[in-house]
């Protein structure tokens, strides 16, 4: 059996192992395969029965001129780069990896909002610098320090992502509002309940958007919804860029209706120069690395070896196109 990883570094950039995964057949490990050419990924995918993808595309046209494929392996949650229902009309199972990174998400939404609150990286740089050496005070601080004890913190899509951020909210002291499709009433305690959208765009001092990119949930951080925000309102989104309307919180950013944002997606990755979220005010940007610590990245790997060696044993798990 054959086995292509079309782009296997930003998993796998030498601090793991594909071990497994080649005790399961010929396996050919690309770093990076082209997004953008065909021809490219056809080459590479040739009479491979297995192809694993994290970003490369897997279009209708791929699975035409690859007529051996018999399973599609996703090392990511969101699958939208392979054209799921040409792959069902086949019979080709696709299988993404959708429970991996609860914990780090989690963790880098409060690390974004951490580092609002305390500037802690600013603060560290200008001491290296001799600011404090030369400050005729004994401390100082550039920019305002936020104590998020007794704050409200919205969390939009509460599911497992969102409950992680909110067990950390509420450690910190902070009180959970949770915006879901599906409630859980027991997860509801005096610190956590839920509300309709609006109560929470209302009474949130901190908003963190952990849902999916639905075409109900695109865009739903708009200039019509920040007008229903708290002045200085602070918000997160480590989950996907689209959410947001870029040009719109942007705008509120240098207004001033919106205090301060951490991002780790935005809706175009690599970023674009002309993003308007680069020249906004306190607008704190990461390169899309919530997923990325390495107990994460193993347990990404782990899945993606399993969920292999269920579909051999006729069994395919975590199917998005059954």
């Amino acid at each position: 059996m054959k086995i292509v990883v079309l782009d296997g570094y930003c998993l796998n950039p030498g601090d793991l192992s594909w071990k497994e995964l080649e005790k399961l057949g010929e396996c050919h490990v690309y770093d990076r395969t082209s997004l953008t050419d065909v021809e490219e990924v056809i080459e590479r995918i040739q009479d491979a029965e297995i192809v694993i993808t994290n970003k490369t595309p897997i279009s209708k046209e791929v699975f035409q001129r690859c007529p051996n494929i018999k399973y599609i392996g996703v090392l990511a949650t969101g699958y939208n780069v392979v054209d799921v229902g040409t792959a069902k009309e086949k019979g080709i199972p696709v299988a993404n990896i959708p429970t991996y990174g609860t914990a780090s998400v989690g963790q880098f939404a409060i690390a974004l909002l951490l580092e609002i609150c305390h500037h802690i990286g600013h603060h560290n740089q200008v001491v290296h610098e001799g600011k404090w050496e030369q400050n005729p005070d004994w401390c100082f601080w550039d920019y305002p320090l936020i104590e998020l004890d007794g704050k409200n913190m919205g969390i939009i899509g509460y599911g497992r992502i969102g409950q992680s951020t909110g067990r950390i909210a509420q450690a910190l002291g902070m009180k959970v509002l949770a915006y879901d499709a599906f409630k859980n009433p027991d997860l509801e305690n005096e610190n956590c309940k839920y509300v309709e959208l609006d109560e929470l765009l209302s009474q949130s001092d901190v908003i963190a958007l952990h849902c999916p990119l639905f075409p109900e949930t695109e865009g739903i951080v708009n200039k019509e919804n920040i007008a229903k925000m708290k002045d200085g309102v602070i918000i997160l989104n480590n989950s996907r860029g689209p959410l947001i309307v870029e040009q719109d919180l942007a705008d509120a950013l240098n207004s001033g209706k919106v205090a301060a944002a951490g991002l780790d997606v935005v809706s175009t990755e690599p970023i674009k120069g002309d993003n308007p979220l680069l020249g906004a005010k306190n607008c704190i940007i990461t390169p899309h690395i919530s997923w990325a610590p390495k107990e994460s990245r193993q347990r990404l790997m782990d899945i993606a070896v399993d969920n292999l060696k269920a579909y051999l044993a006729g069994k395919p798990a975590n199917v998005v196109n059954a």
